[in-house]
């Protein structure tokens, strides 16, 4: 693979700040391509959306299999680093490539606001997302379980306010995960962290048992033999009995 990969790198940025990036090595490690570089910027407080293309597809779309420094919310830096596996993405892909990294300062499209992975979402109930918008492009927010999509309201307003329903036939799990694009910008993706979904009903409530609390009853009755004293204290007909008067009372 080593001889027919051509390298080619360039660098597109946006902002009022003075920014470089610099690529100090590029290697090949197994499937992986390895790109090294440094990020300086006069705001170190900037963060950055950085993909990397190649010329397969005319640079079009992003590639997708590729972890460390790259994506949104990139800090200025030195040492940052970008992997790609290139046998995930294309197979057993022979041929040449050009390679080029982009970036620009990032504006998040959205800034969620109340939406907290901590809490619990029953199933079966509708709650409400809000955000900051970052533009007026309309954006699709859908629900992944894992790796598996449960459903999605596609070209929704970005006005900053989405009612979010969990199906009530979800299966529960801690591996949920909001999927929110624009649906005019391939670039613009975040995901939200996992996130847990539970049961509308907790499950305790549904396999309590039933408790009854009763007490005993006590028949105290009369004419008993033997000389039993109770029936001193009760008479046939059940009335309270009239207590007897002390002598010369």
């Amino acid at each position: 693979m080593k001889r027919n990969l051509l390298i080619l790198f360039s660098f597109l940025s946006a902002g009022i700040y003075a920014q470089t990036v610099t690529i100090n090595k590029v290697e090949l490690a197994g499937d992986k391509i390895i790109v090294h570089y440094n990020l300086e910027n006069s705001n170190p407080s900037s963060n950055f959306l950085l993909n990397l293309y190649e010329s397969k597809d005319n640079f079009s779309t992003p590639l997708a299999k590729v972890t460390g420094d790259v994506g949104s919310e990139v800090k200025p830096g030195s040492n940052k680093k970008i992997e790609w596996n290139v046998r995930q993405e294309y197979g057993n892909y022979k041929g040449k490539l050009a390679l080029e990294l982009r970036g620009k300062v990032y504006v998040p499209f959205v800034k969620l606001q109340t939406f907290t992975t901590a809490a619990s979402y029953k199933r079966g109930k509708t709650h409400d997302l809000v955000w900051s918008p970052g533009n007026t492009d309309p954006i699709n927010i859908e629900l992944y379980k894992g790796n598996q999509r449960i459903q999605g309201g596609m070209s929704q307003p970005n006005n900053g306010a989405y009612s979010l329903n969990i199906p009530s036939d979800a299966k529960t799990g801690s591996d949920y995960r909001l999927k929110i694009s624009s649906a005019k910008n391939n670039d613009e993706v975040i995901y939200t962290p996992n996130f847990k979904v539970t049961p509308k009903v907790p499950l305790l409530l549904k396999v309590l048992p039933v408790l009854v609390v009763g007490g005993a009853v006590v028949a105290l009755g009369g004419g008993s033999k033997g000389g039993d004293t109770s029936s001193n204290n009760n008479n046939s007909g059940g009335e309270i009995p009239t207590p007897s008067l002390p002598p010369g009372g």
